[in-house]
């Protein structure tokens, strides 16, 4: 409908179309007007990206009218739901899909991809998704909500842009009977095989887009994360979105905080509910904060605290991994968090855990009790995993809890004065929808 009169006679297609001429602004109105019209954010999940499959450049049109209403859903919380649906969302393809069975030929793979000039490409192995855990092929929804955002926040141009998925398999029983499944219905391949596909994926890209390529891992399990980007930051143009992503985001709010509580870095205790990669991201980076406040290291570390599926992380405790051994201090074992609360007196609690609720309101009132302005990040996504909700925190706390959400909560009237920062777009206590 946008084609002029001698467009439409050059391509003849005169008379195939509606007299009227409209704008992009009466087309984002159309689509506007569709969307409010739709039940659910899965069914305007459904809608935005069919408008991405026909219309491209509306759909980016419409993204960037509201960034902050569109984002929620193009991404967390509503693309971890997409991606539990995706057999049932799926209606076009969108990416690229490598498999295991592909070894040997990725380059022959890249060359199906029509465009050449790739700037960076967003891959996921599916393993865990957010806090949804193993959702295979379907895990596909997160490089390409994520890639829409550089486009839509960062103003990167989408056809320089490629999302991956490695379906290497699945060890979630429920996607294998799913008769909608989209990937490779066996378990996932491990070891040698796996890490064979990794390797000859990160040279085909270089090898095709050129070392300036970015390449973002995104959603891969804790294990796998760790180990391939100790292998592979130094030698590729490459970052890992939940282990140094997150953490740059954590920190920034937590900088944020620095500014509400009138303290530095090193005043704080913090406690993380969690000892993945997100907490051993964001522990790292705060560790480097301390330091360059003139912290040494070993006190640095002696701030921070985490708690796992099996309790608080100490000295002597079996089964550490490497990482979960640098913040491991004295102390007795304790099983509960509202215990590990009660007995440190942080002044910091961080979850990162994906546990529904783990910020119970004991823990909430704990935290009240022995600081003046309490920092509670609940940065589980989706919202379904918080470990506590907005409302909750600043209710709880009677509106002098800081808080921060991996994903955005509805408006609170307890919400903190605006707090200026435009260091990311994670939600903190810094507006009154946060």
């Amino acid at each position: 409908m946008a084609f002029s009169l001698e467009e439409r006679l050059q391509l003849g297609i005169h008379g195939l179309l509606p007299p009227c001429f409209l704008s992009q602004d009466v087309q984002l109105l159309r689509v506007l007007k569709n969307y409010e019209m739709k039940r659910d954010d899965l069914d305007r999940y459904v809608f935005l990206m069919g408008l991405q499959d026909r219309n491209e450049k509306l759909f980016y049109r419409v993204l960037t009218s509201n960034t902050e209403r569109f984002m929620p859903i193009v991404y967390t919380p509503t693309v971890g739901l997409a991606c539990q649906m995706y057999g049932l969302a799926f209606r076009r393809p969108r990416g690229l899909f490598i498999t295991i069975h592909d070894l040997t030929h990725i380059s022959t793979v890249l060359q199906s991809w029509p465009e050449k000039d790739i700037r960076a490409v967003c891959v996921t192995d599916g393993e865990r998704i957010l806090g949804l855990g193993d959702l295979g092929c379907y895990g596909m929804g997160i490089p390409v909500g994520k890639l829409a955002l550089y486009t839509a926040c960062g103003g990167m141009p989408p056809q320089q842009c490629l999302p991956v998925m490695l379906d290497v398999g699945t060890d979630n029983e429920e996607l294998l009977k799913d008769p909608l499944y989209i990937g490779l219905r066996h378990k996932r391949i491990r070891g040698q095989a796996y890490d064979d596909l990794l390797e000859e994926f990160m040279k085909a890209v270089s090898d095709r887009y050129g070392m300036d390529c970015l390449i973002q891992f995104e959603d891969f399990a804790n294990t796998n994360a760790f180990r391939l980007l100790s292998k592979y930051r130094d030698q590729y143009c490459t970052f890992n979105d939940d282990i140094q992503g997150t953490a740059a985001v954590a920190v920034a709010g937590l900088l944020a905080a620095l500014r509400v509580t009138k303290s530095k870095m090193s005043d704080h205790t913090i406690v993380f509910q969690g000892a993945g990669e997100a907490a051993m991201g964001i522990a790292d980076l705060i560790t480097m904060a301390m330091e360059k406040e003139g912290l040494p290291k070993d006190e640095a570390l002696r701030k921070i605290w985490m708690v796992d599926s099996k309790g608080l992380i100490v000295k002597g405790r079996d089964h550490l991994t490497h990482e979960k051994e640098r913040f491991a201090h004295e102390h007795e074992q304790m099983r509960n968090l509202v215990d590990v609360v009660h007995e440190l007196k942080p002044t910091a609690i961080i979850g990162v855990a994906a546990i529904s609720g783990a910020f119970t309101e004991e823990i909430i009132r704990d935290m009240a009790s022995f600081n003046e302005r309490p920092i509670i990040f609940a940065l589980s996504n989706p919202t379904s995993k918080a470990e506590c909700t907005a409302e909750q925190c600043y209710t709880i706390t009677e509106g002098r809890g800081i808080f921060a959400s991996g994903s955005p909560f509805d408006p609170s009237a307890w919400a903190s004065p605006p707090v200026q920062s435009d260091t990311s777009p994670m939600r903190s206590s810094s507006s009154p929808q946060r």
